[in-house]
């Protein structure tokens, strides 16, 4: 009988956890995983929050660092945000401490005298962000050969918020020049409770690494949940009836933008709940305070974005509650996760504001029911990560050959779809540029590097994305109303988005790029906006294809209250007739010409500028549809063009897609931006914007890779 993964532990690590955890027995997660890391294979372990992943990685880690002991980091695990470190800094304190192993936790709040105490006797466990492994690489201070010498396995928590990324790529390049400093082949562990497709992240993960790899994806247990959407059409219906589900309850309350966590948050005081606010704008210590208050404390609610989606214990839940809707499938999971872990039904509760959004949420709540969940894109050529690396190597180094350069650059995932030649390329626009010195065969920091990022002894080097860009959100008569994040106005559609501002609604005019400015005007009342209510979003093609389905369909659905179900309903009946049997719908209304493809943002866009280059109109693209205006507007014409997009020939016409490349707006979407030959930054643009491929495929007919069959 082959023996089980608690039987495998060392002594000590057993006992302790029968003595002083208590446990009699491993979780399914827990036991298989345990056999692929004691075999000492790579491994991506999957599990629901709260479902035993940090115990299935680190027990064993543990007990390879008992059973060969080390007086140097041994074991390295890596999360995408301080916040989860410190989150998990107690636990791992306490596995750690009652085997008489240490852990430290090393990121920019910790004290330069512990770091400086690490750095003389390291612990055999280190708790860090791949931006604190970036400055103890470059900076002379840190002896990262003697600390890192003895490295044996690196466990990566949320390894899908990583992978697919720029800091994915910067975390995959700093562990390979951290694999260079031991002779070992170093174990790598990612943690995930969602992602779509586990192989291809391992296959990421696994790097330069020859050992053989598994996904240990345990069969999960049927959960119950409890799903309600509630249509609540203004921001203070939302506040009125959040505040009456969260009164006597544990909540957390997920928003979509920080100016609707601090609008629902400020109506929900004073209504029986108490109500904490935790977004990336609110200061660590408040953060850290709501975190404290709300896991130890008795019922309250924390009206919250994206910052406590992944792992952060806050204790037992009762509730999710959600302002509209998320944008993927993932995101859902990974918040309703937080609920049901202690007995009980998972639940969440959508309170949206439109139609379009009751539309949204039932889509990701079929596609959930189906088991199916987004896939994280892989990339390979990560030309911001690079360039970021040719700078931090000729930090770390004083200077680097460019075969040398070359040689970690191409180990890397991210960057194996770059040749040498276009490699030498950027090395040559970089050198042109000042970005880079070369002297004797010897790369080093150029003049305009050390400009750049040279303040504050080169901190704006350690990571590859900086403070967030913020557009002046400005009236046609000059008043300024506040400040948007890049990437909030890179979804925004002129003449169409809407979002809330200093507690007002705005609809978009217009947007410079070059100025950074968005002009607005006052949303009309009653006006319902067109895309997504107040929060604009770029839908995959997936999700927006089951909103079509949903349209088509007539079943009712049983967690829509009566507001909500009308409202579908009444959608249904406007358009489901003419979706059915169709394809691509075109509608022809008061001189304007609509196009209904359900086929998401990116996709959406990459026609829009096929149209608007081809057809001279002006175009509107949002997630579910394309709006054309112009002179000669018909659907004849558009047809026309949508019949060349059919063919191979135009997908061939390197005169038209330059000319598409060309009319793309110059968006700033890195700070190495700048040092990039002008090809790789609009490859890099066109890459966010558009899907030439996915395009290609659904104006000729076929269907997506991951089609949904009910």
């Amino acid at each position: 009988m082959s023996q089980t993964t608690f039987s495998r532990l060392s002594p000590r690590l057993q006992q302790a956890i029968g003595t002083q955890l208590h446990w009699t027995s491993l979780r399914p997660v827990q036991e298989e995983a345990g056999q692929a890391l004691l075999d000492g294979e790579n491994a991506v372990i999957l599990a629901p929050t709260a479902g035993g992943k940090t115990e299935a990685s680190m027990f064993p880690a543990l007990s390879m660092l008992l059973d060969e002991p080390t007086d140097a980091v041994g074991v390295l695990y890596v999360a995408p945000i301080k916040a989860l470190l410190n989150n998990q800094a107690e636990r791992l304190g306490q596995y750690t401490e009652m085997v008489g192993l240490r852990r430290f936790v090393w990121h920019g709040d910790a004290k330069s005298g512990d770091k400086k105490n690490f750095t003389k006797e390291p612990a055999e466990l280190l708790m860090t962000t791949p931006e604190s492994l970036e400055v103890m690489l470059v900076s002379s201070r840190f002896p990262t050969p003697k600390l890192f010498r003895d490295l044996r396995m690196v466990v990566v928590d949320e390894v899908h918020a990583f992978a697919g990324s720029d800091r994915g790529a910067h975390f995959m390049s700093v562990l390979e020049r951290l694999v260079d400093l031991t002779d070992n082949d170093v174990q790598r562990v990612g943690l995930s409770a969602t992602v779509g497709n586990p192989e291809a992240i391992l296959e990421w993960l696994q790097g330069t690494s020859k050992r053989a790899g598994r996904v240990v994806d345990p069969p999960k247990p049927k959960a119950g949940r409890d799903i309600a959407v509630l249509l609540r059409p203004t921001i203070a219906d939302i506040a009125t009836t959040a505040a009456g589900l969260a009164v006597e309850q544990k909540s957390l309350f997920f928003c979509q933008s920080r100016a609707m966590t601090e609008s629902v948050a400020q109506r929900m005081r004073g209504r029986g709940v108490e109500v904490f606010v935790h977004h990336s704008s609110v200061s660590r210590q408040e953060r850290e305070e709501a975190e404290k208050k709300f896991g130890h404390g008795g019922d309250a609610c924390i009206a919250c974005t994206s910052t406590l989606e992944l792992g952060i214990d806050v204790g037992d839940l009762n509730k999710v509650l959600q302002a509209n809707s998320p944008s993927s499938v993932s995101s859902f999971l990974q918040r309703m996760g937080r609920t049901g872990r202690r007995g009980g039904n998972a639940n969440t509760t959508f309170l949206v504001e439109n139609t379009d959004v009751v539309l949204q949420a039932c889509a990701i709540i079929e596609l959930a029911k189906t088991g199916w969940v987004e896939s994280v894109p892989v990339t390979n050529r990560c030309f911001p990560v690079l360039v970021h690396q040719l700078l931090a190597m000729t930090l770390q180094f004083g200077g680097v050959t460019r075969n040398a350069a070359w040689t970690t650059i191409s180990r890397v995932p991210d960057f194996r779809g770059v040749s040498r030649e276009e490699f030498d390329g950027i090395v040559e626009h970089m050198i042109a540029q000042d970005y880079l010195f070369e002297s004797s065969g010897q790369l080093s920091m150029g003049q305009k590097s050390e400009k750049v990022f040279g303040r504050k002894n080169f901190m704006e080097l350690y990571a590859v994305f900086s403070s967030p860009v913020l557009y002046r959100v400005v009236t046609a008569a000059k008043a300024e109303i506040g400040s948007l994040e890049q990437n909030f106005v890179d979804n925004l559609v002129a003449d169409m988005s809407a979002f809330l501002l200093g507690g007002r609604a705005w609809v978009v005019e217009y947007i410079n790029h070059k100025e950074r400015t968005v002009r607005v005007a006052k949303a009309p009342g009653g006006k319902k906006p067109s895309w997504g209510g107040f929060i604009p979003q770029m839908l995959s093609q997936e999700l927006c294809q089951e909103m079509r389905r949903i349209l088509e369909d007539d079943a009712p659905l049983s967690y829509l209250d009566p507001e909500a179900a009308g409202a579908l309903a009444v959608y249904r009946a406007d358009l489901g007739e003419s979706l059915r049997g169709a394809g691509i719908v075109t509608r022809y209304e008061d001189g304007k010409v609509l196009v209904w493809t359900f086929a998401g943002g990116r996709i959406n866009h990459t026609i829009k500028y096929i149209l608007t280059l081809l057809g001279g109109w002006k175009v509107v693209a949002d997630n579910l549809h394309l709006r054309l205006e112009g002179e000669s507007v018909a659907p004849d014409p558009v047809q026309e063009i949508f019949d060349r997009m059919r063919t191979e020939a135009f997908w061939q016409d390197e005169d038209i897609w330059s000319r598409v490349y060309a009319s793309l707006p110059e968006y700033r979407l890195s700070k190495f931006q700048p040092a990039m030959p002008e090809a790789c930054s609009r490859e890099m643009v066109a890459g966010y914007l558009l899907d030439v491929p996915g395009t290609k495929a659904f104006v000729q007919g076929r269907p997506p890779a991951n089609t949904i069959i009910h």
